[in-house]
This record gives C-alpha cells, sequence and structure tokens, in this order.
C-alpha cells in the first residue's frame, strides 16, 4: 500500500489533498491511543482518582430510582482495595454481554464454517440484474454482519466481482460492498452477535436507575430492518449520481482480475443452499407452533410474548437457527462429515472471540468500578438536571449525542469499546428524560457505524485498501477516502433523519421495546 498518509507532500514533492492530511493526522493520533485492554485499565485508574476527589468534597445525589441519598465512593481506600479484588472474578463471569456473546458465536461459527454464509453471500449478489446490484451488494453488506468480521474478507472481493459481471467497474463494486458494510455495522436485518453485545452493556448502564431493567437483543430489530434497506437505498442512489460520474473508475491495465466464474455456486451448493432454506423454514414453523397458543410455557404472564421466556432466551434462538442451517449446508456439501464435526467448528468460532473475551475483562472491571463508585450516578443525575435546566429540545440532545458519539468513533473504532465508556453515562441521563435505554442505543448504532469507512484506525479499512489496490495500484489512503466519504455523510445523514422520524412517529424499535 501507498504510505502518502504520513506527511504533507507525496514523493513527487506535490502538497497531498486536505483530506489525505487530515486522515494522516487522524491516523498518528489513533496510533497514539493503547490497545482497547489497556485503555479501560487506564479509565480506571482515572476513575479511582476523580472518586477520590468527589468523595473527599463530599458530592452526592439523590437516586431517582429509589429516593435515597447516593454518595461518591472513593475508590483509593480500603473498601474500594478489597471490593476491587474480591469481586474481580465475578464482575467477569456476570459481565451481561458474556455468556449472550458465546452462545450466539457457537450457532454463528457452524453457519459461517460450513460455508453457509459464504454460499449465501454469493448467491444474494450474483443472481440479480444488473440494474440491481448495486442495492443487491449494499443490502448483503448490512445484512453480512452476522458473520462479524468475516463479513468483510467475503463481501469485498465479492462485490467487485459482482460489478464486474454485469460491466460495471470493480472499484465501485470494492467500494460499496466495503462502505455498507463499514458504515451499515449495526443495522442488520437479522439479529447479529453485536445484538447481543450491545444489549448486555445497555443492560447494565440501564440498571444504575432502574434494577429490575432489561434490554433483549432484539430491542431494536424493527428500527435495525428499516435501516438496512434505506441504507442500501441510500448507497444506490449516491453510487448512481456520484460515484458513478467520476472519471477514474476504470481499473489499471496489467491489474490481476479475479475469475468471475468464482461467483456462481457448484451443483451441490445450490442444493445444500435449498435444503438448509427448508430446514430454517421447517425450525421457524415449529418455534411459531410452540409459541401460537396463550398457555405455551414459552410466553410470559398472561400469555405476554413481549416479556416472555421466549425473548428471554433470544440468542439462544438465534444460535440454534443458525446451527441448524449451518449443520444441514455443511452435510450436505461434505463440510460435515460426522457429528464431531460440529464441536469443532464451534471451537474455531470462539477463537476468533478469545480477544474480544480478553477486552470484556478489563471492561467488566471498569463497569464495575464506574458503578460501585457511583460515579455514575452522580454524572447522570446532574447532566438529566442540566438538560432539564437549559430546556433543550430533545431532539436537540440527540443530535449533540451523535455528534460526539461519531466524533470518538473516529478513533475509538471498537464498538463495544466505545459503547461501554458511553452507556454508563448517556443511558441513564437520557432515562432520566424520559427517554428508554432502547432508544439511546439505537442512536449509538448509528454513531458507531456512519464514520467508520473513512477512519484508517479501523483495520478493515486497510484490508479493504489492499482489495482496492488489486485494481489500482497506486491507491492510497486518501483514495479511499474520497469514494467513501460521499457514500458515508449520506449513510449517516439519511439514518439519523429515520431515526428522528421514528421517535416523532412513536414507532416501537422492536419487540416491547417503545421508541419513547
Amino acid at each position: 500500500m501507498t504510505t502518502q498518509d504520513s506527511s504533507s507532500k507525496a514523493a513527487d514533492g506535490r502538497r497531498l489533498p486536505r483530506i489525505v492530511r487530515a486522515m494522516g493526522v487522524i491516523e498518528r493520533a489513533g496510533n497514539a491511543l493503547p490497545h482497547p485492554f489497556w485503555l479501560f485499565w487506564l479509565l480506571s485508574a482515572i476513575l479511582a482518582v476523580v472518586s477520590a476527589v468527589l468523595a473527599g468534597l463530599g458530592v452526592s445525589v439523590v437516586s431517582p430510582s429509589d429516593g435515597e441519598t447516593v454518595a461518591v465512593r472513593s475508590l483509593i481506600s480500603g473498601d474500594g482495595l478489597a471490593m476491587a479484588v474480591s469481586t474481580m472474578i465475578d464482575n467477569f463471569a456476570s459481565f451481561p454481554p458474556m455468556a449472550t456473546i458465546v452462545v450466539v458465536i457457537m450457532g454463528v461459527a457452524v453457519a459461517e464454517r460450513s460455508g453457509f454464509l459464504a454460499a449465501l453471500m454469493r448467491v444474494s449478489v450474483s443472481r440479480v440484474p444488473a440494474s440491481w446490484v448495486v442495492f443487491a451488494v449494499a443490502f448483503a453488506g448490512t445484512a453480512a454482519h452476522v458473520a462479524s468480521a468475516a463479513a468483510y474478507i467475503i463481501l469485498v472481493p465479492l462485490g467487485g466481482l459482482a460489478f464486474r459481471a454485469v460491466g460495471r467497474s470493480p472499484i465501485l463494486g470494492v467500494v460499496v460492498a466495503y462502505t455498507s458494510i463499514a458504515s451499515g455495522y449495526d443495522a442488520s436485518p437479522i439479529p447479529t452477535p453485536n445484538d447481543a453485545i450491545f444489549a448486555g452493556i445497555t443492560t447494565a448502564a440501564a440498571q444504575i436507575i432502574d434494577p429490575d431493567a432489561y434490554v433483549s437483543p432484539v430491542s431494536n430489530w424493527f428500527f435495525n430492518i428499516a435501516s438496512s434497506l434505506v441504507l442500501a437505498a441510500v448507497i444506490t442512489l449516491v453510487t448512481r449520481f456520484v460515484l458513478s460520474k467520476r472519471p477514474d473508475l476504470d481499473p489499471d491495465p496489467d491489474a490481476e482480475l479475479d475469475d468471475i466464474a468464482t461467483l456462481r455456486l457448484s451443483p451441490r451448493e445450490r442444493s445444500a443452499l435449498r435444503l438448509a432454506g427448508a430446514a430454517l423454514l421447517v425450525a421457524t414453523v415449529v418455534l411459531v407452533a410452540l409459541v401460537l397458543p396463550e398457555s405455551s410455557p414459552l410466553r410470559g404472564e398472561d400469555g405476554s410474548i413481549v416479556e416472555s421466556p421466549l425473548l428471554d432466551g433470544i440468542a439462544t434462538v438465534v444460535a440454534f437457527l443458525f446451527g441448524t442451517v449451518g449443520i444441514v449446508y455443511g452435510v450436505r456439501t461434505g463440510t460435515i462429515t460426522k457429528a464431531a464435526d460440529v464441536p469443532k467448528l464451534m471451537v474455531e468460532g470462539l477463537k476468533q472471540m478469545a480477544p474480544v473475551l480478553v477486552l470484556f475483562f478489563a471492561i467488566a472491571q471498569f463497569l464495575a468500578y464506574f458503578d460501585w463508585t457511583h460515579v455514575g450516578d452522580v454524572l447522570s443525575v446532574r447532566a438529566a438536571e442540566l438538560l432539564e435546566t437549559t430546556g433543550l429540545p430533545i431532539i436537540v440532545v440527540f443530535l449533540l449525542v451523535l455528534v460526539l458519539l461519531t466524533l470518538v468513533n473516529v478513533m475509538v473504532t471498537s464498538g463495544s469499546a466505545m459503547w461501554s465508556i458511553a452507556a454508563p453515562v448517556l443511558v441513564p441521563m437520557l432515562m432520566l428524560v424520559d427517554v428508554p435505554a432502547e432508544t439511546t442505543q439505537a442512536l449509538f448504532r448509528i454513531a458507531d457505524s456512519g464514520s467508520t469507512a473513512i477512519t484508517p484506525m479501523s483495520p478493515y479499512f486497510i484490508m479493504a485498501l489492499g482489495f482496492l489496490q488489486r485494481y489500482r495500484k497506486n491507491a492510497g489512503i486518501g483514495t479511499l477516502v474520497s469514494y467513501t466519504l460521499p457514500l458515508a455523510l449520506a449513510m449517516t445523514t439519511a439514518w439519523t433523519l429515520l431515526f428522528l422520524a421514528w421517535w416523532v412517529l412513536g414507532i416501537p424499535l422492536g419487540p416491547g421495546a417503545p421508541v419513547r
């Protein structure tokens, strides 16, 4: 890859475009940040100092949950040290997303490692008319997040192939596929591992105000489905009316082009996909049949579905459905030949989660310290009082939060890390002005996604640049940003407008999740 992102001048002495210089500044600043694991320990140290100062000043607030006075406790104290040492294991074990994400990943891993998800992506972008290829690749990008990081590896090169197969620029295909995944990452119409992570963190933050609060992994599902369709439509329009007009869409004459035939599925793969689809249909019908009776054990009190064992165990349901289609597909294609292969695939999937689990250990400690010191209570109550005093319209507050988080996302591209920092303050603060936790989480999704496609701090940005350089060897960071920036801006704007319309109309964000 070219390295013209590190200075103000190119190798030939010409001054680089402003956007390239800005990306270089962001890259250098981001590289100066510690690894997220150490970042949370650093935040814990800062919290310890802040809690000691506030405790020394006797800072307290009245808890809105029970009317009791809550005083800040110092982490730098005997009690604080005893708490930190004695609860470390429990903090990790009881971290809300921990068990949920492990269960979901085991099911998704079977679907991914058996080849099912890759085949599904290939068929979704290869069997569409030329006029629909942009929308197909864009929508597949939003849905591909169920495969987590594998979405980039599978779909970005497929995007280039799909565009070339219909006579369009493969460079555009790479850009559309990458941007739809990166800047639409939290808009998947299918429940993903990220939904489980965010829901767990949001639940822990909401319990600062309401000890009985619970946010399910499908609490934003309705909003996510609409978001994925809107974002795919926006990508289609911007690609047609802006990016397609660029004069630099032809690949290098000597570019090594992949064989378009790799898009096509073999007869066995097509047969396996049909069988997997049939298995998914049967499993869904059985599940619906079990839930339909009002006396069903999967329903809650008075036949409720919103508060029921079904939604409480939605992570298990998602894992089961993915595991089912993965097993059926794998048996038909031969990637699964014996029962012992299934747990092996699960183990391979969990290996990919090891870095996340290590990060969870640090996050769990920070959140536990944050809760114990009551610094979060003070910040939330004081911020809510400030909002009421200033009289800012809630929509203005939403926009301010969105801008702040979007800027942070340019530097901290890990969604779980950023939400772990922001949720303990934003969720309680907005709950105190009658904004449900699920709504704050939906707002965060926009900020966590929109700027991801333009920041070189994302490892997948560099990966996408590598795919782009297959078609244009001299492409650099500025080249990719110049392609993704119009898409990212349009997607963020449209997604924000959708959120505001959702709020004004009062449409539920998901099952049992009112927007206001």
